[in-house]
Parts: C-alpha cells; sequence; structure tokens
C-alpha cells in the first residue's frame, strides 16, 4: 500500500501528538507537524505540495481557492469544528477534495469569557503578578458584578451558556443580535434590548455570534461611544466582528473602562500591535478553544475520518 503524507499544521502548543493516537495510523501514513504559522500562501503552498491530507486548526491556515490550486496532490483536508470561514468549501469539491470537520463534546469559551469578565473587574492575574514582583499591597479596587447589566450579543448556544453561568453571578442579562427575537429571549430568560439600548445600558458587552460577512464589523464606532465610561467589552467570538481601530481609539482616550479580547483580526497578534500597550485591555492568545481536552477530541475525531477514508469509506462529519 502506497504511504500518504499528513501535516498538521499550526500546532502552536506542540501538543498535536501527544494528545491523540496517531500510531493507530502509522502503518498507512507518515504524519508531520507545522509548530509556526506560515509566513505567506506561498509559503504554504511550497509546504504542503507533498501532502495527500492536511490537518487544520480553526481558521489558522486560511485555504482560499488558490492554495487549492497550488496542492495537487492534497486529497483530504480536515478542520476543527463544523465550520472554518477560511476554507474555501467550493473551491474543495471543484478540485475533489473531501473537507471534514470535527465536534466539540463541551465549549470552554463561556468559562473563558467569565474570566475575562473578572479579569477586568477585580484584577486577578493583574495582582497576582504585582505579589510574584514584590510591589506593594493592594492596588486596584475593583468592582462587583453582582447586580450589573452583561449585554449578550448572540443567545446561540455559547451566548446562552454565558447568560446562564453570569445569572448565577447575580447579573442582570440583556441580549441582542440580528434575528434575536423578544420570545428568545424570554424563553432563555433574559431581558430583550435593541442593539442601541444594549451598548447603552451594559455595563459588560460580550459578543457570541459566528463570524460572517454579515456579522463582519458588526460592533462599530458609534456601538462603542455608546457605552458608558465604565463599561467593559468582552471579545471572545472573532476579531474581525468588532472594528479594531474603533476599540483602540476609545481605549487609548479612557471612553470606555477597558476590554477583554481573546481574538483578532491577525493571528498571532504581531508583537508591535498597539493593543499589546495598553494598560486598560486583558489580552489573552484565542484560548476560547484551547483545551487539552477539546484538543483531544479535535484530533481524535481526526484521526477516525483519516482511518475511514484510507479504508475506503465515506469519512465522518464531511463538509464538502
Amino acid at each position: 500500500m502506497t504511504r500518504l503524507r499528513c501535516a498538521i499544521l499550526d500546532d502552536y502548543f506542540n501538543i498535536a501528538l501527544n494528545v491523540a493516537d496517531w500510531p493507530r495510523l502509522a502503518d498507512r501514513i507518515d504524519v508531520a507537524v507545522f509548530e509556526e504559522p506560515f509566513a505567506s500562501e506561498q509559503a504554504a503552498a511550497e509546504a504542503l505540495k507533498d501532502f495527500e491530507i492536511v490537518c487544520a486548526m480553526r481558521e489558522r491556515t486560511a485555504f482560499p481557492s488558490s492554495l487549492f490550486s497550488a496542492l495537487p496532490r492534497l486529497k483530504l483536508l480536515l478542520t476543527s469544528g463544523m465550520r472554518n470561514a477560511a476554507i474555501d468549501l467550493e473551491a474543495a469539491k471543484a478540485r475533489n477534495v473531501a473537507v471534514c470537520g470535527t465536534q466539540y463534546s463541551r465549549d470552554p469559551t463561556a468559562a473563558l469569557t467569565m474570566g475575562l469578565i473578572l479579569e477586568l473587574t477585580r484584577g486577578i492575574g493583574r495582582e497576582n503578578a504585582r505579589m510574584h514582583a514584590g510591589e506593594p499591597w493592594q492596588s486596584f479596587a475593583g468592582i462587583e458584578i453582582e447586580g450589573r447589566t452583561l449585554g449578550v450579543i448572540g443567545l446561540g448556544k455559547l451566548g446562552s451558556k454565558v447568560a446562564g453561568i453570569a445569572k448565577t453571578f447575580g447579573m442582570n442579562v440583556i441580549a441582542w443580535s440580528p434575528n434575536l427575537t423578544p420570545e428568545k429571549c424570554k424563553e432563555a430568560g433574559v431581558g430583550y434590548a435593541s442593539k442601541e439600548e444594549l451598548f447603552a445600558k451594559a455595563d459588560i458587552v460580550t459578543i457570541h455570534v459566528v463570524l460572517s460577512q454579515r456579522s463582519r464589523g458588526l460592533v462599530g464606532a458609534a456601538d462603542l461611544a455608546r457605552m458608558k465610561p465604565s463599561a467593559y467589552l468582552v471579545n471572545t467570538a472573532r476579531g474581525p466582528i468588532v472594528d479594531e481601530q474603533a476599540l483602540l481609539e476609545v481605549l487609548r482616550q479612557k471612553k470606555i473602562a477597558g476590554a477583554g479580547i481573546d481574538v483578532f483580526s491577525v493571528e498571532p497578534l504581531p508583537s508591535d500591535h498597539p493593543f499589546r500597550k495598553l494598560d486598560n485591555l486583558v489580552l489573552t492568545p484565542h484560548l476560547g478553544y484551547a483545551t487539552e481536552d477539546g484538543l483531544r477530541t479535535h484530533y481524535g475525531q481526526m484521526i477516525d475520518a483519516i482511518d475511514a477514508w484510507t479504508k475506503g469509506h465515506e469519512p465522518p462529519r464531511r463538509l464538502a
């Protein structure tokens, strides 16, 4: 049997080979791991030209039509998650490349969202760093989130989960999205608000909509201008949903109290990005889904798909 080559992309944690049973495929495939992002599409094309199978991690490496054209040997593309806006599925179909996704058993992004809220309002990580640095005792008086209003943009599975957690903290929750109805909010036990009302009333705004052409730039300068000077913005969805330049300006001018951001329009975030210089901005490197448990699930399901495909069976969770 001809051996196939499989590329695991963007394994920033250097964890892929340790959390799943790759030896199960050792009789059929040779695996290569790429831990760093490609500098360009041309670099990706050169690195991947000899691979029949590619395992992609979310949207870290884009697969537009031009890259499919540059990879004639590619036959199976796997992605974590059941949607990946960076993959041109029509181009994959045209090139007869099978594309498969993976499913979550849980979604850890809700917990990270609350972690960012707690860091913004209580300064846990900030004060921990000061304690270890031997700095003077107590410098930051936080605020209590109990009784304050959380504005949730997007009341789907994740937004509803965050709303439920927030309510256990005693927060009042209101929600809005382009298709959200008062009836849906009532079912979830949260208040309905217009977009304008949500930004004006919320003490913390958190974003949980899927990135699409419709949601790109959904939160703009006018929305940020409606926020209270004491309010915070949290984004664990996708970077392009927020106008990053507008956010940068309101943070620089201290027009809102701060923000907690896990996702960015360009990832990894460049080392000289102005976000890194703001003391009222909590930054995390897209950790929302990145847990050992979740990665074990993703890579395990990728192995299942490769196993089925190399045995001539239809791979599970096929997207194209």
